[in-house]
């Protein structure tokens, strides 16, 4: 997978603002299909919101790591993957929130519009990633 972007994030929520602005840029930058750049910042903003709500930092990694959230965006083909790291080791949970809940329904988002959804363990932390059809004639 080719590297596009990266950029790192302070573990503050009024960062998702400039993630969002990120993935949508990098969208922009590399020509991605007319849909693409919305929907990878929406779906770049519940997984990071995720990050830095439920991401509290791993008392297991050493004092120097940072208390930051790094987000990668990369091309595979026709795919564009956003790879949001944080240093909860936490699996993400995909649930069903009731329809008087406020919150809940992230990942279904990112389940429904994304090609594909995961994550990976990392030795002081996670990523979780998605990857949507940006370049179908790649």
């Amino acid at each position: 997978m080719a590297l596009l972007g990266q950029k790192w994030i302070p573990r503050d929520r009024k960062c998702v603002a400039s993630a969002r602005r990120f993935v949508r840029d990098v969208a922009l930058d590399w020509c991605a299909a007319e849909e693409t750049p919305e929907i990878a910042e929406l779906l770049a903003s519940e997984v990071v919101t995720n990050a830095l709500t439920h991401g509290a930092v791993n008392l297991a990694a050493p004092a120097t790591a940072p208390a930051t959230v790094r987000i990668a965006v990369g091309r595979d083909g026709e795919l564009m993957t956003v790879d949001v790291y944080d240093s909860c080791i936490a699996i993400p949970e995909l649930r069903s929130a009731g329809s008087m809940e406020t919150s809940g329904r992230g990942l279904a988002i990112v389940e429904s519009l994304s090609h594909k959804w995961g994550w990976n363990l990392h030795p002081y932390g996670k990523s979780v990633w998605f990857q949507v059809t940006a370049w179908p004639d790649a």
